[in-house]
This record gives structure tokens, C-alpha cells and sequence, in this order.
């Protein structure tokens, strides 16, 4: 983040760091003015942003192609009786608010949501385009979501806007305790992302179809109040783009190159203030600031992948121009490591599957080079693209070292001691948060013992075993998500008639399906037992490796329990015990949706601290098992149905957070 540009969104209230300063100032020098208005009424707007770049002049509410303009002016609706459902301090105090004054505010809910305007805040909302599951879609925009002003933040779900396209431009209770829970969660792991600063619910409703049966049920409309130096991304500046050659869709303002122009000045100048005073050349300027966002981009998604997070909607309308995570919709962190890991039921073909993100990262870059044409020379664009990957690579590296405690030195072997623990892992079906934390528990060789101590690696086997797959969990995982039938048809096809099958599916699809097939008929043939001593063969090899590696890091070295405890705490300090499983949101969600806004709250809290070990993690979860959910292709939320058998919400059990997930958190789809 540019330390001169620290702004809110609502979703922008914009807020640079400079502006909070001054806020200060004013506070005292308009004391006598000021000190019946609520420190929310005393935000310093400034709204730079509508100053900087182009405003749309009109101003009708309608769903419109927005021409020649970055922004539109919009009035929020407001909701019926909105009240907190759960605020972050963390994220308020960026703003210079506290929790206790924003909850005890009785306007606060109202502020936050939009239904009322805070003094100095001008809502608008941003024109941007995108390439979505790979295909340029056109306009896109805030559909539901605006900017309050420049404090500032975006408050998603805050009414129609030119942007909605066929939608309400409402959010619903479930989608917006996903996107609150896991802005903040992301946060406290230490990777770059917009922040989440409330979440408003109301008695406002929209009709939603949960399970896509045709069985719609009216839901609470409800708001995220999002807190960001920017929501410019790289489909911010696709709105220039010409004719698309399969879509034949253009950017609305295809043409208007000086505002191209006008756009890139305000980033760099606002968010990348070194690099603008660092080169007067507006090639070397431009190149300077691609290749700050491509390193940015490659540290990001290098943490994505070493917490086994996945995004679920990669397109190039949710790439922050920042390097932030940006845009939570069906996101999901790994339970089973699986490398072919769908975390949007909606992704048919797994473009935005968990290895293929560190791919589908550059692939976007690419298309923000395409925008920023030619402003930036395509040859110098592709010598900073040339870079991405090794530097992924050393940021994966630099990163995974760490989770495994290798920290004196870098060894050639360490990146296939790494291949073979992911390997491992999904071999055996292992549990990912959990089984890297368990790592440290595993103890470097002490003196006078082998690396390959017999009794030392039956432990750490047990140890690792306990995150396993069973049978039945490993059965499940493999049966193929597509009908046999329709496998069936497109092999036939893809031998009769290439060209069809080709239009209707991809080889990369279907071998994956085979692959499922064929673990699925050994697994078949496998017995608990048979399947145990494979998993206990396969921890045994690695861990004879990792100790053999671990036994190197102490050579030379007079306190190898100096180095012991050195490695735990930093090895703590970066695999968390409790990341936002699908169930814990689930479990929050419905809780919500029955009145009861508690269990939000203690799972913020629990997330805030995902590296600490933390009393009383064993909560009331609701289990009863749901049913599947039909893929779509909106981002409201996961939802699961109750069986007919009685075992709904009003059963529970005790899930720690930390644990593996119960086994109907395999059955609740998000898309």
C-alpha cells in the first residue's frame, strides 16, 4: 500500500494516510462545530478520485453503457431497520474509529450501509470490464456495490447502480458474512487484501433461489463495508479495449486513449509515488510500474498457494491494481490437499483451480498489458511478464522453506523434498492446514541419534497419520463429478468428430475425469487396512527425508536446542491452526440467518489470531448433513439443505475450529 494513499471503500470510501493526518488538525480547529457530530460525521472526505479522473454527467439510475467516464454518480437505497451484525476494530481504526463508538452511534449502521450519507461523502460507482473464465464479457462495473467518498470504503450490496445488469444490486446475509469473515481472515495471515470494516443486515429482502430449484425464498439484504487504498484493477483500464476478436464486445470507452492516459497518471502518481519520481521517461515510468504490479501479483498468489487458498473467480476484473486480494466471492481453503482443488462449483473445466492460479495470475497480467497499450510498449511488457515465473518461484520457495522449518540454509533439494511433501500429502489425502502444522512437532535429530531412528519416525508417523483421509473419504474424493454417460460420449467424440468435441469440452477436462476413474477402481480394490499401511509406508519415506534435511540445518551448530526452538516458533508463526473452513462460515451463516449474530462475532475473533493456539476453539456447531447444491454462476454464498431426517440446525456437536472438517462440509457447494 502507498503510504500516501490509505483509502476507504465503501466499497471505496477513499482514505489517504495524508487525509487521516489532517484529520487531526481539523478536529481541533473546528472544535466548537464539530463536537456534537459523531466521530463518523467528522470523517474527512475528499473524494480525489472524482476529481482525477472522468465523472459520467448523467445521472440516471437505469442500466446504461457508461462512455467516456471512469465513474457514475449513484444514490444508495437504503435499508429497511439496518443493524450490525459484527464490526472489526482492526479495520475501523484505519479510519480512526473504534468499535465502540461506531456500535454505539445510533446512526452507525445507517452510515455504514449507505442508507444514510455521512456529511462530505459523494457515492459513485466504478466503470471497469473484464475477461471472465477467459472470454472479454464488456462493461462490468460496481453492480452492487459504491464508493461512499475518499475516507473511504466500498459497502457492497448498497443498491442499483448503471452497473447492475440484470440484478437488484442487493447482497444477501450469506455471501456477506463470506466476504466479511474472509477479508478479515486473509488479513490476519499476513497477506495484502481490501479489509472488511462491518457488516449491516436489515429487513430489507430480495428473493433469492438458493439451490437453483426453482424454489425461491426471500432473504435479508445485508452490507460490507470494504476498506481499501484503491478497487481500481487491472479491468479498470480494459474499458479502452477495442473490438474483442471472439466476443466481438469492445470496452465502452474503446477510443478515449487520453483518458487511458489520465488513469495511469492518477495510479502511479497516487499509489506508486516513488516510482513517479524515480524516472521522468514515461516508458521507463510505466515499465517500472508493470513490473511492481507483476512482483506484487506473484507474492500474492505465492501466499495464496502456501495456505491453500483459492480464490474461485480469477478474472481479470477481480486483479487489484495493488496486489490485493480483492473481491471474495466463492473462495475456499483447502481441507484434503488436492492439487486439482474447485473451489467454485460454477467452474466447470477448473480454470481457476488451486495450481492453476499462479498461471492464470500472469495470464491476467498479460491482458492488463494488452490495456495498457501502448502507454506501455508491448516488448517491454513482455520482458517483465518473462520474469513472473521465476520470481513465483522464488517467492513459493522463500515461502515453503519457512513452513517446514528449513531457515540456514537453501539446498538444491529442498524444492523436491517440498514436490514430494504435496505429493505425500495428496497422496494420503491429508488434512493441509493441519498436517503443516503438525510439522513442528517433528524434532530436528539430536546428538547421537540417526536421522533415520526407527522409534523417531514411527512418531512422527503417527502424528502425520492422524490427518489422513479414510477409505470412505478417499472414495468420495475420487468418483468423477461428470455422468458416465457423458464421459462416455465425449471420448466417443473426441475420436469421431475432434472439431465437436473441442466445442463442447477439453482434454485437459475429461483426462482429469479419467484420472478420478482410475483412483477411484483402485480404491475400489482396497481394503482400511491395505489403504493404512500405504499411508504409513508413504509418511515413514518422507519423514526419514525432512529428518535427514533437518539434521543438515543443525550441522555446525553448539545449540541444536537453540535451533529446535527457533524453528518451532518461526514455523508456528506461519502455518496457522484454523484458517475460514467452508463449515465454520456455515456454521456462522445460519446462525446469522436464525437471529443469532454471536457466532459470527467469536469467529472473527478466533481468525484474528490464526496463529495462536486458543482456548475454547470446541464451539456448538451446527451439523445436520445438507444436500448439493446445482452449480450457477452467481457469488451469493454456500448454502446446505437439511435431510428429511430430522438431523437439521437444531442438532449440534462439538467442532473445533482447528479440526478436520465434520463430514457434510464436504456437501456444501459455493458458487
Amino acid at each position: 500500500m502507498a503510504a500516501s494513499a490509505f483509502r476507504l471503500t465503501r466499497p471505496s470510501i477513499w482514505y489517504p494516510s495524508a487525509v487521516l493526518c489532517r484529520f487531526s488538525s481539523l478536529g481541533m480547529d473546528n472544535m466548537g462545530i464539530g463536537a456534537s457530530r459523531s466521530p463518523l460525521e467528522r470523517l474527512p472526505f475528499d473524494n480525489v478520485v472524482l476529481r482525477k479522473l472522468p465523472l459520467d454527467p448523467s445521472e440516471d439510475p437505469g442500466v446504461r453503457t457508461v462512455r467516456g467516464a471512469c465513474f457514475s454518480r449513484v444514490q444508495p437505497q437504503p435499508l429497511k431497520n439496518p443493524r450490525f451484525v459484527a464490526v472489526s476494530s482492526g479495520a475501523l481504526a484505519l479510519l480512526g474509529l473504534s468499535e465502540e463508538e461506531v456500535e454505539k452511534d445510533p446512526l452507525g449502521a445507517e452510515y455504514l450501509s449507505g442508507s444514510r450519507l455521512m456529511p462530505g461523502s459523494e457515492p459513485a460507482a466504478h466503470c471497469y470490464c473484464g475477461h471472465q473464465f477467459g472470454q472479454f464479457a464488456g462493461q462490468l462495473g460496481d453492480g452492487a456495490a459504491c464508493y461512499l467518498g475518499e475516507v473511504k470504503a466500498p459497502v457492497k450490496g448498497a443498491g442499483l447502480t448503471p452497473y447492475s445488469r440484470q440484478a437488484d444490486g442487493r447482497k444477501v446475509l450469506r455471501s456477506s458474512i463470506r466476504e466479511f469473515l474472509c477479508s478479515e481472515a486473509v488479513f490476519a495471515l499476513g497477506m495484502p487484501t481490501t479489509r472488511a470494516g462491518s457488516i449491516v443486515t436489515s429487513d430489507s429482502q430480495v428473493m433469492r433461489d438458493v439451490f437453483y430449484s426453482g424454489n425461491p425464498r426471500m432473504e435479508r439484504c445485508s452490507v460490507v463495508l470494504r476498506i481499501a487504498p484503491t478497487f481500481i484493477r487491472f479491468g479498470s483500464f480494459e474499458i479502452f479495449k477495442q473490438a474483442d476478436e471472439f466476443t466481438g464486445r469492445q470496452g465502452p470507452s474503446y477510443g478515449r486513449d487520453e483518458i487511458r492516459t489520465q488513469m495511469l497518471d492518477y495510479v502511479i502518481e497516487t499509489f506508486y509515488p516513488e516510482i513517479q519520481q524515480n524516472h521522468s521517461d514515461p516508458v521507463e515510468r510505466n515499465t517500472a510500474f508493470f513490473r511492481e504490479v507483476m512482483l506484487r501479483t506473484a507474492r500474492l498468489v505465492a501466499q495464496w498457494q502456501c495456505v491453500g487458498f483459492c480464490h474461485g473467480v480469477l478474472n481479470t476484473d477481480n486483479m487489484s491494481i495493488l496486489g490485493l486480494t480483492l473481491d471474495y466471492g466463492p473462495f475456499g481453503f483447502m481441507d484434503r490437499f488436492d492439487p486439482d482443488f474447485i473451489c467454485n462449483a460454477s467452474d466447470n473445466s477448473g480454470r481457476y483451480s488451486y495450481q492453476a492460479q499462479p498461471a492464470i495470475c500472469r495470464w491476467n497480467l498479460a491482458r492488463l498489458a494488452e490495456a495498457l497499450s501502448p502507454d506501455l510498449p508491448s516488448e517491454r511488457a513482455q520482458a517483465v511478464l518473462d520474469e513472473y515465473l521465476p520470481l513465483y518461484n522464488t517467492f513459493y520457495l522463500q515461502n515453503m522453506r519457512r513452513k517446514l522449518g528449513l531457515l540456514r540454509k537453501e539446498e538444491p533439494e529442498d524444492e523436491v523434498l517440498i514436490t514430494n511433501f504435496m505429493q505425500t500429502m495428496h497422496n494420503t489425502g491429508a488434512d493441509f492446514t493441519n498436517t503443516f502444522r503438525s510439522l513442528s512437532q517433528i524434532s530436528c535429530p539430536v546428538e547421537g541419534e540417526a536421522a533415520d531412528d526407527t522409534e523417531a519416525i514411527k512418531q512422527a508417523t503417527e502424528l502425520l497419520l492422524q490427518q489422513c483421509a479414510s477409505l470412505q473419504e478417499l472414495k468420495a474424493a475420487s468418483r468423477p463429478t461428470m455422468d458416465p454417460r457423458e464421459l462416455a460420449m465425449l471420448l466417443s467424440m473426441a475420436q469421431s468428430n475432434p472439431m465437436l468435441f473441442n466445442i463442447l469440452s477439453d482434454r485437459k477436462t475429461v483426462a482429469r475425469q479419467l484420472e478420478k476413474l482410475s483412483r477411484l477402481k483402485e480404491l475400489l480394490e482396497t481394503t482400511e487396512e491395505e489403504l493404512k499401511a500405504k499411508q504409513t509406508e508413504d509418511w515413514a519415506c518422507w519423514i526419514k527425508q525432512y529428518r535427514q534435511r533437518l539434521a543438515r540445518e543443525c550441522e555446525g551448530v553448539s545449540d541444536v536446542k537453540m535451533v529446535q526452538e527457533e524453528r518451532v516458533q518461526v514455523m508456528d508463526s506461519t502455518n496457522p491452526c484454523v484458517v475460514l473452513r467452508n463449515y465454520i462460515a456455515q456454521n456462522a451463516i445460519e446462525a446469522a440467518e436464525n437471529g443469532d449474530f454471536s457466532e459470527v462475532q467469536r469467529v472473527l475473533k478466533v481468525l484474528e489470531k490464526p496463529f495462536c493456539v486458543q482456548e475454547g476453539l470446541e464451539q456448538l456447531a451446527w451439523v445436520g448433513r445438507r444436500g448439493m447444491e446445482e452449480p450457477g454462476e452467481r457469488d451469493e454464498g454456500e448454502q446446505g439443505e437439511p435431510e428429511e431426517d430430522g438431523r437439521g440446525a437444531g442438532n449440534r456437536v462439538l467442532v473445533p475450529y482447528d479440526s478436520k472438517p465434520p463430514a457434510w462440509a464436504n456437501e456444501i457447494c459455493v458458487t
